[in-house]
């Protein structure tokens, strides 16, 4: 196997969807399948188990991808180290974001890192809120932002980053986008999206019963932002979404209310107990003595 096969391989396995794993690694859905193919060729047995609905690894599979990971892991911090030597620096720090849209509003932050530690070389890694701590937990980044609470035993949360507001995403001709403010209350009469996302991180966005009691109905299911975006531009919720959202997916066919009961939303610096890698203590202490951001 090439190492792009591997990756494509290591992906899918991740995702168990074409389309997803097309997505991130900007690849067509075409070129996945064909490399799929071609390794269970190789191999002389079935990778992954399709169907309509699904896609599951096999026993074969699951031994492969078992086998490949950590070797995987091994051969891209070495072309990293290598890239980092050809361009004079010493480390690398890479930040997994959600969607990677909100670099931007971190850039004092960020600027101040690379002001006080030349030698280290950041970059950007985009996440979905389908998986918060996969790529955390697996190597593929150092350090994540990510909104509170954070409750994994593995996981050291770090300084608070930024904060920012909760809005309604609505459809422009839904009775709730002429409103100048909504509660959590308006939401019972609502379907909002059902997410992959763990139970108690997703409540602190999007609860399961109105402040009265009253349970919230959950509807088409997203993994990440564009299939959420996608779902309430055609009718079929409202949703729940951090403020930053109405700047990076603003569209003539949404509208983000203000919802007047929402806490604000903390995100926070987040890396493995067992992997804290001197740029990432320095970059929660610049975090901590010039932060947290508000938005």
């Amino acid at each position: 196997m090439e190492l792009r096969e591997i990756e494509i391989f290591l992906t899918l396995a991740e995702e168990l969807h074409f389309g997803r794993t097309a997505d991130r690694l900007h690849l067509s859905v075409a070129r996945v399948s064909q490399a799929i193919k071609k390794q269970e060729r190789a191999v002389g047995a079935a990778l992954f188990e399709r169907t309509s609905r699904s896609v599951r690894l096999t026993p074969v599979g699951d031994q492969l991808r078992d086998d490949l990971a950590p070797h995987y892991r091994g051969l891209k911090k070495s072309m990293d180290r290598a890239a980092l030597a050809a361009r004079a620096k010493t480390e690398l720090l890479r930040i997994g974001m959600i969607g990677g849209g909100n670099a931007r509003d971190l850039k004092p932050l960020l600027e101040a890192f690379a002001d006080q530690n030349p030698g280290a070389e950041l970059q950007i890694r985009s996440g979905t809120f389908g998986d918060p701590f996969g790529p955390l937990r697996n190597g593929d980044v150092d350090v994540a932002v990510l909104w509170l609470p954070v409750k994994e035993p593995d996981l050291t949360v770090g300084p608070v980053v930024f904060t920012e507001p909760i809005v309604l995403m609505v459809p422009s001709e839904h009775p709730l986008a002429g409103r100048a403010q909504v509660s959590y209350e308006d939401l019972a009469d609502q379907v909002v999206v059902d997410t992959p996302m763990p139970k108690y991180w997703g409540e602190a966005l999007i609860p399961t019963h109105t402040p009265s009691g009253r349970p919230i109905r959950t509807g088409p299911k997203a993994s990440e932002i564009l299939e959420v975006v996608a779902a309430v531009a055609s009718g079929q919720m409202v949703t729940p979404v951090h403020a930053q959202t109405a700047r990076y997916f603003a569209r003539p066919d949404i509208v983000y209310v203000p919802i007047e009961d929402a806490p604000l939303a903390r995100w926070a610096l987040i890396w493995r107990n067992d992997a804290e890698p001197r740029a990432v203590r320095a970059l929660a202490h610049v975090v901590a003595r010039h932060g947290p951001l508000t938005l």
